[in-house]
C-alpha cells in the first residue's frame, strides 16, 4: 500500500505528499483538521476550494479563533451541516484559548475538543501526528469489507471492519498508510465497478477471488426520507431592506440568518407571519433535501414601509444565507426588484 501511494497518491491542498514527508515536511495539524471537518458528508471536489478558502482568510487557528461568528457561517454557506460550523470555531476558540494555539497530538486528546468525533481524531492523529490511529471511513470499509470478503451489512460490521483496519495499521508511516488506503478507495476499489485489475492488493483479495468485491460492503435498506412542510415569509421594504431573522442555537441551522417561518413539519403548520402586512403567496414551492428528510417550502411575500429589523439593502449578501434560504430568496427576487 505505502509503495503504491508513493506513486499514487492524489494531490490535495490539505495535504503533505510522500515525498515532501520523506524529505521531512510535516503535515500542518490546522490543515488536516479543518479539511477531515469539511470532508465529513462531503466529496474532495467539492472541499477543495471552500478550503483555499477557509485558509487563506484565516491561516491560522488564532485567526479563525478572533472571526465573527457571521463570517464563518458565511463562508461555510453551500458545505451543509452548520453544525459543523459552529463547533469549528467552538473548536479553534478551546485550541487558542487552552492549548496555546497548538492541537494536541493524541487520538485521546483530540477526542475531547469539540466537534471531534473517533474517526477525526483519529485521522489528526494518523495524519497530523503519525500516530498509529485506525482510521475508519467509507473508503477504508469498502476495502476492508472488500480484502476480507465480509458480508454482514453495515453498519453492524463496523467494529469488525475497524479490527482489520486496526490490524493492518503499520508503526512505520501510519498517517501515509491511512491516506494511501483512503485513497484506493476514492480511485480503484470504487463502489461501483472496482478497477481490480490495478489494485495493489489484487493478489490477496479475497472479495475478488470469490467474486463478490462488486457487492460489498453490504448495506443495510435504509429507510424512506419522510417529507416536511413549512411556511417561510419574505419582507422587503421601500429602501430595499430585507427582514431577516437568526435562528437558535440548536437544531437545524442553528444561529444562522434566514427568512421567518414557521416549525417544519410532517402534518403542515397553519400559517403564522412574523408581523401584520399584506402577505401574498408567492407562486411556486422551494424544494430542499436534508440527510433525514426532504423539505417543501410554501412562502409569502410583503412590501412594508418599517425600517426595524430590516437589514440595508447595502449589507444585504444572499450568498451568506444557508442554501435553502438562498432557494427562497432566488424564487423571489425577481418580484422584490421589480417592487423597487
Amino acid at each position: 500500500m505505502l509503495a503504491w501511494y508513493d506513486v499514487h497518491a492524489r494531490e490535495m491542498p490539505w495535504r503533505v505528499g510522500p515525498s515532501a514527508r520523506k524529505s521531512g515536511v510535516a503535515p500542518d495539524p490546522y490543515s488536516v483538521w479543518m479539511s477531515e471537518v469539511m470532508l465529513q458528508q462531503t466529496t474532495v471536489a467539492a472541499v477543495r476550494d471552500y478550503f483555499v478558502k477557509f485558509t487563506s482568510k484565516w491561516p491560522k487557528v488564532q485567526d479563525l479563533a478572533a472571526a465573527k461568528d457571521d463570517d464563518v457561517m458565511a463562508a461555510w454557506a453551500g458545505l451543509g451541516y452548520y453544525a459543523r460550523a459552529r463547533n469549528l470555531l467552538k473548536c479553534a476558540r478551546v485550541v487558542t484559548a487552552d492549548f496555546g494555539g497548538v492541537f494536541p497530538d493524541t487520538e485521546a486528546a483530540l477526542l475531547n475538543l469539540p466537534g471531534i468525533g473517533p474517526y477525526t481524531a483519529a485521522a489528526i492523529a494518523s495524519i497530523a501526528f503519525d500516530q498509529p490511529a485506525t482510521v475508519l471511513d467509507g473508503n477504508v470499509e469498502r476495502v476492508m469489507a472488500r480484502f476480507h470478503d465480509h458480508h454482514d451489512p453495515l453498519p453492524d460490521a463496523k467494529d469488525v471492519l475497524r479490527a482489520f483496519a486496526s490490524s493492518k495499521t503499520p508503526i512505520a508511516r501510519p498517517g501515509d498508510y491511512a491516506q494511501a488506503v483512503m485513497d484506493l478507495g476514492a480511485t480503484v476499489c470504487t463502489p461501483r465497478s472496482p478497477s481490480c485489475g490495478i489494485c495493489p492488493l489484487l493478489d490477496d483479495c479475497a472479495g475478488r477471488r470469490a467474486g463478490t468485491a462488486a457487492e460489498l460492503p453490504k448495506k443495510k435498506r435504509k429507510p424512506n426520507k419522510p417529507t416536511r412542510f413549512g411556511t417561510v415569509y419574505v419582507a422587503t421594504n421601500s429602501t430595499g431592506g430585507v427582514f431577516l431573522e437568526r435562528r437558535t442555537e440548536s437544531g437545524l441551522l442553528g444561529g444562522m440568518m434566514g427568512f421567518p417561518g414557521n416549525t417544519w413539519s410532517e402534518t403542515p403548520e397553519p400559517p403564522l407571519p412574523p408581523f401584520d402586512a399584506a402577505w401574498l403567496l408567492v407562486r411556486g414551492t422551494v424544494r430542499h433535501t436534508f440527510t433525514h428528510f426532504h423539505l417543501i417550502l410554501e412562502i409569502y411575500q410583503a412590501r412594508v414601509d418599517e425600517t426595524q429589523g430590516f437589514i440595508a439593502a447595502s449589507d444585504f449578501d444572499p450568498n451568506a444565507l444557508p442554501t435553502v434560504m438562498r432557494k427562497v430568496w432566488a424564487l423571489v427576487e425577481k418580484e422584490v426588484l421589480e417592487w423597487q
